[in-house]
């Protein structure tokens, strides 16, 4: 049985032994604790406390927030940006990077600089196509992909060097993640691409929603089979449905996502349809903290951070770990303390 994650003196400023990163998601994960991340519904804004009041739902709640990368195509907020300001006040942010907007050397930038703001986790993408968002006109680019992604920025952190050769005089300290979906065809294949991205450099991996059960068992058993979840870090997409309605238009119109008749008949009936879609997000999280080789939880609450709490609470998949202490930059102190000595010293000359 593991040991209630209290670790109050616990040092982020350093790695630990066999670590990728110093970040508080591999750590929870590597000590072998459930963990629980959820996603940040990107702001369509440039003030930074909006991001800042997004993210304070989660406190307390989960081990890491991703910050989307242009989803579905479609503008907002930069990941990078969010998890600058994110870092900023101490939470732990996952960056993801779709390969859709970005050549081979601005992401390498991004990825640099995106370490020596401390973000320790990454989630490579290769990004939807441009006609699915709202600018159809953009060109798009695709210089890499999910997987040469990988690679690239495994190299830079095991190898200290960037694609072109050139050595880094300090490699990024990473933890990298990429992104599975059991629940689209071909099935039997899915496994087999999880394997590749094993390969090419994925430590955790996020799935898309999961809303059937037996058909993830399915998925588990052939990985269990390949021996693939104890290469990599296994983390189960999640998220309340909001009504019957919804859960029929996903069905429907986004590819990938399976939702069973059975759930969508249940939610009609209930006489609470958003409370329905809660209970059986906890439901399916209680279960999945029960399948060998899940490690964890992916909640995407969207539009509806507000709810992740209360979710995470009920379901009871924490058990008696303490699930969140922000994580403190290093230097930030400095920088913080360095700052406010300088706005006296300004201040003190405006008063003379």
């Amino acid at each position: 049985m593991n040991t209630p994650a209290v670790y109050d003196d616990e040092d982020f400023s350093t790695k630990s032994p066999g670590h990728k990163s110093r970040g508080r998601l591999e750590r929870v994960l590597r000590r072998g604790e459930f963990a629980v991340t959820a996603e940040l519904n990107p702001p369509d804004s440039a003030d930074p406390n909006d991001v800042f009041e997004r993210g304070q739902v989660f406190d307390g709640w989960v081990d890491g927030i991703n910050a989307t990368d242009g989803s579905g195509a479609n503008c907002h907020m930069s990941s990078v940006g969010i998890c600058a300001l994110l870092t900023r006040v101490g939470f732990a942010p996952v960056m993801q990077i779709s390969c859709r907007d970005r050549n081979r050397i601005a992401i390498q930038g991004d990825v640099l600089g995106a370490a020596a703001m401390g973000v320790n986790n990454i989630l490579c993408l290769t990004g939807d196509g441009v006609g699915a968002g709202d600018h159809p006109g953009a060109k798009p680019v695709f210089d890499l992909d999910c997987m040469s992604l990988l690679s690239t920025i495994r190299a830079m952190r095991d190898e200290g060097k960037l694609l072109s050769g050139r050595i880094l005089s300090t490699p990024p300290q990473v933890f990298l993640g990429a992104a599975i979906n059991p629940f689209a065809p071909p099935f039997d294949y899915r496994p087999k691409r999880l394997a590749k991205k094993i390969m090419a450099g994925a430590d955790f991996v996020q799935s898309q929603y999961c809303f059937d059960v037996p058909m993830l068992e399915k998925y588990m058993t052939a990985v269990r089979d390949m021996g693939l979840h104890e290469k990599c870090f296994i983390l189960i997409g999640v998220g309340p449905l909001a009504s019957a309605k919804s859960a029929r238009w996903i069905k429907k119109n986004v590819p990938g996502i399976h939702i069973p008749d059975s759930l969508i008949e249940r939610l009609d009936k209930a006489k609470n349809p958003k409370q329905m879609g809660k209970d059986i997000c906890i439901e399916t999280m209680q279960q999945l903290r029960e399948i060998k080789g899940v490690a964890g939880v992916h909640v995407m609450a969207y539009r509806q951070e507000e709810l992740v709490a209360d979710i995470v609470q009920r379901s009871g998949i924490l058990k008696s770990r303490k699930p969140w202490r922000k994580e403190p930059v290093p230097g930030d102190l400095a920088m913080i303390e360095a700052a406010e000595y300088k706005a006296d010293v300004i201040a003190n000359a405006d008063n003379q």
